[in-house]
């Protein structure tokens, strides 16, 4: 994958249960690890190059989110695809991300504003090179600075809890023919809402925003339950 340029991220270095944590995390919401995988934590371990227990703890952690389950005796595997997580996920990402907004547009900071038209720029440049692994982590990381432009770590945490279950979702509804395009033309004017000043025109830019991430996550909600349907 592509690296992300330095205005995107800048995180403190893991510790071995951070790193097995956000390796999982990452493989499960990018579907590498699709749903009813089974996580062997063996094998986990000798392939990070850690022992058991860091592998346990991340799993935990991610059994707590929703993303895995735990069978005792049977083993724990990756959680299937619910459409009312997703849901609800949406639901808390929407309130939370409006009310940032709102927030951030009050007092527009010039150094946020420039890393924002920074992260639009590559943004452009993954789509024109038709890197959509590279638009994903662009687009995560537009939403991040904005969002951790309010400074509440709770919150922050609590909405990556609420994207859990619906990054798996977003993933496969990405490559729908032209809605990369269009979430880059709903990035703009989020960022020119921002730009405005405006609190109450930023947060409506969002919820439009975010309306349109749902409307393509029900189509691939329609389309897993087909699929269930089918096998049933």
């Amino acid at each position: 994958m592509s690296a992300m340029p330095a205005a995107v991220v800048d995180l403190p270095q893991p510790n071995k249960t951070d790193r097995v944590y956000l390796h999982l995390r990452r493989a499960i919401r990018e579907l590498a690890l699709p749903p009813g995988a089974p996580l062997r934590k063996e094998e986990l371990a000798a392939e990070l190059g850690v022992s058991r227990a860091p592998v346990s703890e991340a799993i935990a952690r991610l059994a707590e989110e929703g993303l895995v389950e735990v069978f005792p005796q049977h083993g724990s595997f990756v959680a299937p695809i619910r459409a009312a997580d997703v849901r609800e996920g949406l639901f808390v990402r929407t309130a939370l991300e409006a009310e940032a907004m709102r927030r951030v547009a009050a007092a527009p900071d010039a150094g946020l504003l420039a890393a924002l038209d920074a992260n639009l720029a590559a943004q452009g440049q993954a789509l024109a090179d038709g890197d959509l692994e590279r638009f994903y982590d662009l687009d995560e990381a537009l939403h991040g600075l904005l969002f951790g432009a309010v400074e509440s770590p709770r919150a922050a945490r609590m909405l990556d809890a609420a994207r859990a279950p619906l990054d798996r979702v977003r993933r496969l509804a990405l490559p729908e023919p032209g809605r990369p395009e269009a979430t880059l033309a709903e990035h703009q004017r989020l960022v020119a809402a921002v730009r405005s000043g405006d609190p109450e025109f930023a947060a409506a830019a969002m919820r439009v925003h975010l309306a349109m991430v749902g409307a393509a996550v029900e189509r691939e909600l329609g389309k897993i339950e087909e699929a269930a349907a089918r096998r049933a």
